[in-house]
């Protein structure tokens, strides 16, 4: 069996990168793609591999002699490399397609050497690599009958993204036998490409040969190996935080995108908290009904969103402003205060981040819980000369949680001693208290020191629309705050969410139902695990104290790596200690998680 890699073209979307190296020159990790893929080849021991070089292709004959490959190279030159396609460059190498077996290769991939062991000792002699279609993925696809035939290949122009549970996507490797070569492929290629020219591709030829009555070639199909497809610089991103070869530094470059998870289709986020049962299905419909108006027309300004907001909290349009995520809201709040603040440590660091540390006092519960009350907040920060103060309503990470009728004693207190109080109660929702929100106009309009935040995306699970609002009686500073953020700091989705929010209250409060009961559950089921101490959370996530032996970070990196999943540790946030923040999601998920730390740590 020999190989053939098409490595002409350009990569002009990788732009300054490929300004004087071909794509497959491009380095990920710090090793050039072409490196890699060499080596995985020459380990599947080959009796040579042919390269049809074009774009700076003495460059990379030059660079592929200093990669110490002992495998014979034959190289093809396509001298009009920017004005063909890939039906060319292949067609230049059809001598070679009929000599032998052949793996055959695009220069732009980065995969796991299972991927190509999963080829080449398939028994079955033509083969088109495919993996089911995940959103990331751009170019051809296929549709296939259960026997593995391919039924159908998919060009992009008649993609159907109401058919995508259907499709499974071209890997761009391929295992063809020299009888097919011969009797099929080579035929059809040069037919095709004497009657459609040189700017074609060369699955089209693929496409047609599908058409008969025997094609001869199938798909093979993936099960969870890894590979991607580099085509412009987001393409390389996500290609180092996935093929990186330091766990460490594969962990790093997940956890500091903050998000975007749905480019890892196979990860399972027990990170970022949502609502896992709300929104439901008859919503998205009516947001998808609406989608080519919200995508093409302008949302309306500060004044408007601002009204729905005080239609929805039942609050005045002067006390209440709308924030792209509370993460903006809390940023310009921030920029507001003046004099000392005072924090409660561990808590969400967007609020002690916003603020100069040399103006800022913490108070930390002297517990294994991080659990406190409202007479501890007014003891500690009694004698304190504070102007500010911030509370996070059940608290992350801890989820300790201040009932209503101890927060109206905190915030009369607050208000006897000139303290701005912040309560941010984006969690609030999940308590078990009933009527537990301070998003009333009688309790906003009573005490202008008291100003409430709430998240939308965390309690409503729409984290991608980016909504949060902030309530204060204090309207001086709420307008302040209008004029301080854009005008369109929301996009027409999130403004037409507001807009139809009210009809699925009940939707709304059923989902809140459910997680709450999900959380006792799964709260019982962690609780159950080796090395575990649950602490009883009111939010929708659980905090965990591992036993001195257990490494946090340790046991991040091994669900992650090993198993896809991520979770929050809390080293930075407990100066050390061992703990851990879990998401709580839908229960098959949730299962999925209690089944891997079984497995990872055992059980009590």
């Amino acid at each position: 069996m020999q190989a053939i890699i098409l490595a002409a073209g350009m990569g002009k979307r990788l732009k300054e990168l490929t300004q004087n190296n071909t794509k497959c020159m491009v380095k990920v990790n710090g090793v050039t793609l072409i490196e890699r893929m060499l080596h995985q080849i020459e380990r599947q021991n080959v009796s040579r591999i042919v390269i049809v070089v074009g774009y700076e292709g003495q460059k990379l004959i030059d660079y592929i002699a200093t990669l110490g490959i002992k495998t014979p190279i034959e190289y093809i030159n396509n001298p009009i490399y920017d004005k063909t396609n890939n039906i060319y460059s292949l067609a230049l190498a059809k001598e070679w397609l009929c000599k032998e077996d052949t793996l055959l290769f695009e220069s732009d991939l980065i995969f796991a050497d299972s991927v190509l062991d999963a080829l080449v000792s398939d028994p079955r002699d033509t083969l088109a690599l495919v993996d089911k279609y995940e959103s990331w993925m751009d170019g051809t696809c296929v549709k296939l009958s259960k026997d593995d035939g391919i039924e159908a290949f998919v060009p992009g122009k008649q993609f159907k993204f109401n058919d995508v549970d259907e499709y499974y996507k071209t890997v761009n490797i391929y295992k063809f036998s020299r009888h097919f070569s011969e009797s099929h492929y080579v035929p059809f290629l040069i037919a095709y490409q004497s009657a459609l020219g040189e700017n074609e591709y060369y699955e089209q030829v693929l496409r047609v040969i599908t058409m008969l009555d025997e094609p001869v070639i199938k798909a093979k199909r993936l099960n969870g190996q890894k590979w991607y497809e580099i085509d412009d610089i987001q393409d390389l991103d996500i290609a180092e935080s996935l093929f990186s070869p330091d766990d460490d530094e594969r962990v790093n470059l997940l956890q500091n995108r903050y998000g975007g998870y749905w480019r890892y289709p196979k990860l399972l986020d027990f990170c970022y908290l949502v609502n896992p049962y709300f929104p439901p299905e008859k919503m998205k419909d009516e947001l998808r009904a609406s989608f080519d108006t919200l995508l093409t027309e302008y949302p309306s300004g500060m004044r408007v969103n601002s009204l729905l907001a005080a239609k929805i909290f039942g609050l005045h349009q002067e006390n209440i402003i709308v924030g792209n995520g509370a993460a903006e809201l809390i940023k310009s709040l921030m920029g507001f205060l003046k004099g000392k603040v005072g924090f409660i440590r561990p808590t969400f660091e967007e609020y002690p981040n916003r603020y100069d540390k040399d103006n800022s006092i913490s108070f930390i519960p002297d517990n294994r819980d991080y659990s406190y009350s409202v007479a501890d907040l007014m003891a500690y920060f009694g004698d304190k000369d504070i102007e500010n103060l911030i509370v996070v309503n059940p608290d992350n990470p801890s989820g300790n949680y201040i009932p209503k009728a101890d927060l109206l004693k905190l915030i009369e207190w607050a208000g006897k001693k000139a303290i701005k109080l912040v309560i941010d109660e984006s969690f609030v929702d999940f308590a078990d208290e009933p009527n537990n929100t301070l998003l009333l106009q009688e309790i906003i309009s009573a005490n202008p020191h008291l100003f409430v935040m709430k998240s939308i995306s965390k309690s409503y699970g729409v984290p991608g629309l980016r909504l949060g609002v902030l309530a204060s009686g204090n309207s001086e500073i709420i307008s302040a705050m209008k004029k301080d953020v854009a005008i369109w700091n929301i996009n027409s989705f999130g403004e037409f969410y507001m807009q139809i929010e009210e009809k699925y209250k009940k939707d709304y409060e059923a989902a809140l139902v459910k997680i709450r009961a999900e959380r006792n559950r799964f709260e019982g089921f962690l609780g159950t695990i080796k090395g575990m101490r649950v602490i009883h959370s009111q939010a929708n996530f659980v905090m965990i104290e591992l036993d001195d032996n257990i490494c946090p970070k340790q046991l991040l990196k091994t669900l992650l790596i090993k198993h896809e999943m991520l979770i929050k540790e809390l080293t930075a946030k407990t100066d050390g200690r061992h703990y851990l923040r879990i998401a709580i999601r839908n229960r098959e998920d949730n299962n999925r998680l209690i089944e891997v730390l079984k497995a990872e740590l055992g059980t009590k």
